[in-house]
């Protein structure tokens, strides 16, 4: 059912989709209490707590142009994607070096992988949606000319790891909570996150590059700047300290863009099997 719904609203122009989600943002947000508890208090922990209004709008678009950047041609959906500093990916990409693309919950992150793929083969982790229904819609999507697949366990971190060997390029999305035992305790805008350990571990086996990069929603529909930026930490002590590094980074993206972060997402919650983590966890405590 849902793949009918989404190729319909794929045909609408994407002004139209983004007018839409950002009144589905509103209705979402008035009418569910935890949603707005949570958004409301992952922006005060952040200290972005004045970008909310706008915050809940992006969050309604990033749902709503979802039909667009999944169903729409590629063709159709690439004419409203520019890019900022491709050339810091061509110099790796002609180098021969692999590349760790660490894509945050920042604006349209799905395109991000499209468009890369559009002129790279790329490799990305996927972990399959709880709802089946969801399952064709999304692999349909995302599984691409160019753009491959591998699962989120340990056969897809073996591909992962085999890509990066040959030099091509990978993405990750580095702040999502992992499971029980791949990840470590680490702040995120000054409280604790269980956090992934396996994009440094990946980085430092394949000798690899990391670029972050994020796709910015520009106002009115008028499409997405995918802006690629060099990673400048050091991936250096411990793999809490690794996670921590990566973190900080996540926080300088989401500084550029705060409104586009998603915030209602549960990016402090305590896994099944984890300790949850002391009030106030340093990196040598994490380890």
């Amino acid at each position: 059912m849902l793949v009918p719904i989404f190729r319909f609203l794929s045909i609408f122009p994407l002004p139209f989709l983004h007018a839409l989600g950002t009144v589905l943002g509103w209705l979402v947000y008035l009418s569910s209490p935890s949603y707005r508890r949570r958004m409301r208090d992952n922006l005060a922990q952040a200290g972005y707590s004045q970008h909310l209004s706008a915050a809940i709008a992006e969050a309604g678009k990033s749902i709503v142009e979802l039909p667009f950047i999944w169903c729409a041609r590629p063709e159709r959906v690439s004419r409203h994607a520019s890019d900022e500093n491709w050339a810091i990916v061509q110099a790796e990409l002609d180098a021969g070096r692999g590349i760790v693309f660490l894509t945050p919950h920042l604006g349209c992150f799905e395109i991000v992988a499209q468009e890369i793929a559009l002129r790279t083969e790329l490799m990305v982790m996927y972990r399959p949606p709880k709802k089946a229904a969801l399952k064709p819609l999304i692999e349909g999507a995302r599984a691409r000319d160019n753009l491959l697949l591998a699962p989120a366990n340990m056969s897809g971190v073996r591909m992962l790891a085999k890509c990066l060997k040959k030099g091509k390029p990978i993405g990750l999305l580095p702040d999502q909570v992992p499971q029980e035992g791949e990840g470590v305790w680490a702040s995120f805008f000054g409280r604790a996150a269980y956090t992934m350990t396996l994009p440094a571990k990946l980085a430092q086996l394949g000798d690899a590059t990391i670029i972050v990069t994020y796709a910015e929603r520009l106002p009115a529909g008028r499409g997405y700047v995918i802006r690629f930026v060099p990673f400048d930490g050091t991936l250096e002590g411990s793999a809490a300290d690794q996670a921590q590094t990566i973190n900080h980074a996540m926080e300088r993206l989401i500084a550029r863009s705060p409104s586009q972060y998603f915030w209602s997402y549960n990016r402090y919650k305590v896994p099944a099997g984890i300790d949850a983590p002391s009030p106030a966890p340093t990196a040598g405590e994490q380890a």
